[in-house]
Formats: C-alpha cells, structure tokens, sequence
C-alpha cells in the first residue's frame, strides 16, 4: 500500500514500473504471461499457493504450518503490468511477477521478494 499524502491517503495504487525494487535479470511478466494467468497455480516455498481464475477470482492458500486457509479475492493487472488484489476482506495488494533466469518470483510494493517452486 502507498501513502500519497502521508498518514492522510494510502491507497492500493500500483507503483509506476520505475519505483518496483527489480534487480538486474528481473524481466517483468509481458502481456502474455499477464494474458496466462487465469488457470495458473503458483506454489512458494513456505507451501502457500495462489491461485489465479478466468472469471477474475484469486485465492491464497496458506501453508498448514501457517495456520491453513484460503484468503478470496478478485485480481487485476494493473497499467504498469502489476497484479493488484482486492481481498473479501477488504485488503488490497499490488505485485509484480517477474522472470529471473529459470525462477519466477513475486515482488511486493515494499520490495519483498518470494520465489516460487519451479
């Protein structure tokens, strides 16, 4: 999430492709792999996989040893190429996918980065 007026407005606007935290060999998904994603499950190494559906609907299922469940939402790829979730809980996240050699990776706002299993 970003403040644009600290403290006062912090909205789920995805970040201008200049401010994502990529490190050299970070390719970005293309408008291909954003055009692929209904139907695909990525798997992270804590277990949690998120799920991606053509009717727009994602889910994220946490690993057992963090505590299990499922978080629903419906996504969206942003303009810069992010995908911004909008959690039924009201939470909301953009992050981008990106290529990095043979591991594909989830890049948060913040800059934290989650590979996935292969």
């Amino acid at each position: 999430m970003r403040c644009l007026i600290p403290l006062l407005l912090c909205l789920a606007t995805p970040l201008s492709a200049a401010e994502w935290a990529l490190r050299p060999g970070d390719q970005p998904f293309d408008a291909d792999d954003l055009a692929a994603l209904p139907g695909q499950v990525f798997r992270y190494y804590d277990d949690g996989e998120s799920r991606f559906w053509a009717n727009g609907a994602y889910a994220y299922t946490y690993s057992a040893q963090n505590g299990g469940g499922t978080a629903w939402g419906s996504y969206r790829v942003a303009e810069d190429g992010s995908v911004c979730v909008t959690f039924t809980n009201g939470n909301k996240r953009c992050d981008l996918y990106v290529r990095d050699g043979n591991r594909t990776l989830l890049i948060t706002e913040e800059g934290a980065r989650f590979p996935m299993r292969p």
